[in-house]
């Protein structure tokens, strides 16, 4: 296990690399030159050659491709993002008061499809053929195909205009109003797990019929055993394994996701913080938040992994 986790986390070091070599390369070469961004056209006129060229010293964009990404991959063993162009601080800083919406968001998002998921896949299989089973199953068939944004809209419509029992838009903390912040983010929760929830419970419905179709099941059922203890006990540790990997493969759909959720509901998240980034070339700002969001995808994927042991001990490393 020991020598798997570390092979694991070579893995995850270069792929973290790779990112951030492809997410630096993809902004240097855009058309676009950030110093655009920063100056208006008519203070340009004012600006002299040195002047621009001091900027662009500041910035760092004066050197080489090859030196811009070591000055910058050293800071970050350093821990050291930069500083943002646009927002004049660190990038750590900013990120810091953008990450928490989307991990409140993501996270609750992600145990609610997860959980559901399991239960919806499970109920449907020891119910095959029921209305219970002809209900859930097409539509986590119809969820799959439905685009995120569309199904924004349609909740907007009806909690907040016709019902009018859910805000269209904002986020407000927790800590500050809990109940408001409850309200607030039903609809963005409910969007951003639409997807995940609906592959789980579809990975977890074929799983568990593949399982009861063995014969350690067929005893157990001939033993007399409750239903309540041979799906605990029996069908669904057994059927688990294809279903974390479904959902270890949704984490990056709540980061992708959070993008649109966050612009439907007028989120002040990473989202929307990496949008702006991007169309401010803010360069620093968007390496950094990319290299951080790959950095948790990738550990939660060697999380998932490790789990594979514990929820089969057959499972070896």
């Amino acid at each position: 296990m020991a020598s798997y986790i570390v092979r694991r986390l070579i893995q995850a070091i270069v792929v973290i690399i790779l990112v951030s070599i492809i997410i630096f390369l993809m902004m240097r070469l855009l058309p676009a030159d950030p110093i655009l961004i920063y100056v208006s056209r008519s203070e340009m006129e004012s600006y002299t050659p040195e002047k621009l060229a001091a900027m662009r010293h500041e910035m760092g964009l004066d050197k080489s491709l090859p030196m811009q990404y070591v000055d910058w991959i050293s800071g970050v063993v350093r821990l050291d993002l930069g500083e943002s162009f646009n927002y004049r601080e660190k990038v750590l800083t900013v990120i810091g008061r953008y990450l928490p919406v989307t991990v409140h968001i993501g996270l609750l998002a992600f145990l609610l499809s997860g959980f559901l998921g399991i239960v919806f896949g499970v109920l449907c299989a020891i119910r095959r053929g029921t209305w219970i089973d002809n209900f859930i199953t097409p539509l986590s068939n119809l969820g799959v195909v439905m685009p995120s944004f569309w199904l924004g809209i349609i909740l907007i419509y009806f909690f907040a205009f016709r019902w009018g029992i859910l805000p269209t838009n904002g986020y407000t903390s927790p800590f500050k109003d809990f109940w408001l912040s409850t309200r607030q983010i039903i609809m963005p929760v409910l969007v951003l797990s639409a997807l995940p929830l609906c592959l789980v419970t579809r990975q977890a419905r074929s799983s568990t019929l593949e399982v009861a179709r063995q014969d350690y099941i067929r005893t157990a059922w001939s033993k007399g055993l409750s239903e309540k203890f041979v799906v605990t006990r029996h069908m669904l540790k057994n059927s688990l394994i294809p279903v974390v990997t479904v959902i270890g493969v949704g984490i990056p759909h709540i980061f992708a996701g959070s993008v649109l959720v966050e612009v439907v509901f007028n989120i002040s998240g990473m989202g929307r913080l990496l949008v702006n980034a991007t169309t401010s070339l803010d360069y620093n700002l968007l390496q950094g938040g990319i290299l951080l969001i790959a950095a948790v995808v990738v550990m939660c994927n060697l999380l998932i992994d490790i789990s594979y042991s514990w929820i089969d001990p057959r499972v070896r490393y």
